[in-house]
């Protein structure tokens, strides 16, 4: 027995185990893994469970960041993370970036706010911005992905401590990869540094409240386009009022930094806006440094800032943002910077999905919640990346709105996890079938996969006990029958019922072949033998959430965690860590 080897595969497996499971691997799980890869160990069962187990318990003891990062360095493909390959076709159909031949390397960049997780609509701009470098490298050019988080704003979008690494992992499940990573909280002093530089330009004014400019003068000058007097003062006095900021001298709402821009701008919103205001940190702590700081830049000067130093050339976002590109543009001016490619594309509505950060937290559910459209909750569902990637790409960066459903989706991964899933059968609300006159066993031998004959067939063998046999059938199925109708049983006989009663079935055999069935219209229905084994199955409808109970045949209790199987009849579900079930879609 080479056990090297065993530990080797046994440690892939409980490694992907835990990643998936919130740091736990299963021992039962990983040793069916083992043997699914290798059949031939199954007949050193004894030992190759000794050998699971010691790794199993080895990558319990590791955090989840540690069991990732001995995974990625081992067998980086096994969560998906190099799957990006097989979208190349929609990468390759995408338009070329506006000036691409200008820059040496092209740089993009995905900037969520960590307020939350990512959802179906944040994953736009992570994929394409992520398949723009692709398509570039691909291309022979140098191309950079940058992910920053955007969390200077601790009171109104106050970031969450955990949907840091949330995020992160829902990027590596869309197999994004970055090159580098800023976050915007560990960079305050940048800020202040450039919030002098443009004071001592004269491009920018503080407003405060014991000066002849206060926050309401400023507010006023939007209105009526004459500057209050700080906007003319020499810098030296803004930079003075700007370190009494600083040092806290006033409280919030009291003083604020404020951009130069026109006066007279059409948009009321672009005229001399703030670039930083005064955050209470001892009421609205930062989950991260905490009330280390007071002074906050706003999300314009922030990016602005970010977007020059890290050296983006193009920043592809949604059209809401178009009037943050003339608001930023003033920045670029007053520094002397070249500004970066601006791409907004239209905004994507998918029906039946709230997409509201505000409304999704006041759900009060896990964010995994399979009825959310948030990443966690859609992987945790079955929905594969790739169906994701699919459908980004194929809505593009139009500048149209594009509108797409959940059975977009639905079809797009229906396409991905039909030619994986294994067939079985499951009955839901199990009725009795008692089928008379029947003295010799009955066997069933059904293909794992009809279009997939390599995958093998298992057989159901039925015995007889009192010149009778029983099985199961769905109620749904129950309810359809009358007495004389006839009914095919998958892959076994054909039954006449002769009684129907309250809870049950009463039935002969009509006849054995496929033939004799089609002849009577017999509809085709699955079953399940007395010793199937329970089922319970979540189905999400809307935002509520619907259990179905019901017997599966005893095959399906060797499906692994995590494996995505059909019930025939039903649709597609997935096991979880509890042995239970959850529905994906039809």
């Amino acid at each position: 027995m080479d056990r090297e080897r065993i530990k080797d595969i046994a440690l892939k497996h409980a490694l992907v185990n835990a990643v998936r499971f919130n740091g736990k691997a299963s021992i039962n799980a990983v040793i069916s893994k083992v043997f699914a890869e290798d059949p031939s160990l199954k007949s050193m069962g004894r030992d190759v469970a000794q050998i699971v187990k010691e790794v199993v318990d080895y990558v319990n003891s590791l955090n989840i960041d540690e069991q990732r990062n001995l995974l990625m360095s081992r067998w980086p493909e096994a969560l998906g993370e190099k799957k990006t390959e097989s979208y190349r076709k929609g990468i390759e159909d995408l338009p070329p970036l506006p000036n691409d031949n200008r820059y040496e390397t092209i740089t993009l960049r995905f900037a969520p706010n960590p307020d939350f997780v990512l959802h179906l609509g944040s994953a736009r701009p992570a994929i394409i911005n992520y398949a723009y470098k692709l398509k570039y490298e691909g291309l022979g050019k140098r191309a950079k992905f940058i992910l920053r988080f955007e969390d200077t704003d601790p009171r109104t979008k106050r970031p969450l401590l955990e949907a840091y690494d949330a995020v992160r992992e829902d990027l590596r499940w869309l197999g994004i990869k970055w090159d580098e990573e800023y976050i915007q909280s560990d960079r305050l002093e940048i800020y202040y540094d450039m919030a002098r530089k443009i004071l001592a330009k004269g491009n920018a004014y503080i407003a405060a409240k014991d000066t002849e400019c206060t926050p309401d003068d400023w507010k006023k000058s939007k209105v009526t386009g004459k500057p209050c007097k700080n906007r003319v003062a020499d810098p030296s006095v803004n930079l003075e009022l700007f370190d009494k900021m600083l040092g806290g001298h006033y409280r919030e709402g009291e003083a604020v930094m404020v951009l130069k821009t026109d006066l007279q701008h059409p948009d009321p919103s672009v005229r001399d806006w703030v670039a930083m205001r005064i955050i209470d940190t001892t009421k609205y702590p930062h989950p991260r440094v905490g009330s280390r700081y007071i002074v906050w830049p706003t999300y314009n000067f922030s990016v602005s800032i970010d977007d020059h130093l890290m050296g983006i050339t193009h920043i592809l976002r949604a059209q809401e943002h178009s009037v943050n590109t003339t608001k930023q543009s003033f920045v670029y001016a007053h520094m002397g910077w070249e500004q970066p490619e601006a791409i907004h594309f239209g905004r994507l509505k998918i029906v039946g999905m709230t997409l509201s950060k505000t409304r999704l937290k006041s759900l009060g559910i896990r964010w995994d919640d399979i009825r959310l459209p948030t990443l966690a909750g859609l992987r945790n569902r079955g929905i594969q990346p790739e169906a994701i990637w699919n459908i980004m790409l194929q809505v593009g960066v139009k500048p149209t709105d594009a509108t797409i459903t959940s059975d977009n989706l639905f079809a797009e991964n229906r396409k991905l996890i039909e030619p994986r899933a294994n067939r079985y059968m499951a009955v839901i609300g199990p009725i009795k079938v008692i089928i008379e006159g029947i003295n010799e066993p009955l066997t069933a031998r059904l293909p794992m996969h009809p279009s997939y004959p390599e995958r093998g067939r298992r057989s159901i063998t039925l015995k007889p006990g009192n010149n009778r046999i029983e099985l199961f059938i769905s109620r749904s199925d129950y309810d359809k029958a009358s007495r004389g109708s006839v009914i095919r049983l998958m892959e076994l006989i054909n039954i006449e019922v002769t009684e129907k009663l309250d809870n049950a079935l009463i039935a002969h055999m009509h006849s054995k072949d496929l033939e004799s069935a089609k002849k009577t219209n017999a509809p085709i229905i699955q079953w399940v033998p007395l010793d199937g084994v329970s089922i319970s199955v979540e189905r999400p409808d809307g935002m509520k959430l619907i259990t179905d109970k019901g017997l599966a045949e005893p095959a399906v209790g060797q499906v692994s965690n995590g494996e995505i199987i059909q019930f025939m009849r039903y649709g597609f579900v997935k096991k979880t860590s509890d042995g239970n079930f959850i529905y994906v879609h039809d």
